[in-house]
């Protein structure tokens, strides 16, 4: 299954919010460096979709905040 994202790094508080089923706009406290935001939100994907981080890649998008996802089921 794809998804597609809209990541903001850096923020106060961490936030998931599914647009629709495919679409999820994401925010998270760590900021985008050294791949610390990316990682997170791997971490929230996988426990949203309540399978282990493992099976959730970045397709597209690992240094923008438009990203598409790999979640497999």
């Amino acid at each position: 299954m794809y998804i597609k994202a809209r990541v903001t790094a850096g923020a106060k508080k961490e936030t998931f919010i599914e647009k629709s089923p495919d679409t999820v706009h994401i925010t998270v406290k760590e900021p985008a460096e050294r791949n610390l935001a990316n990682t997170r939100v791997l971490e929230l994907v996988a426990a949203h979709c309540k399978v282990p981080k493992g099976k959730v890649r970045i397709i597209s998008g690992h240094q923008s905040p438009s990203k598409i996802l790999s979640v497999d089921l």
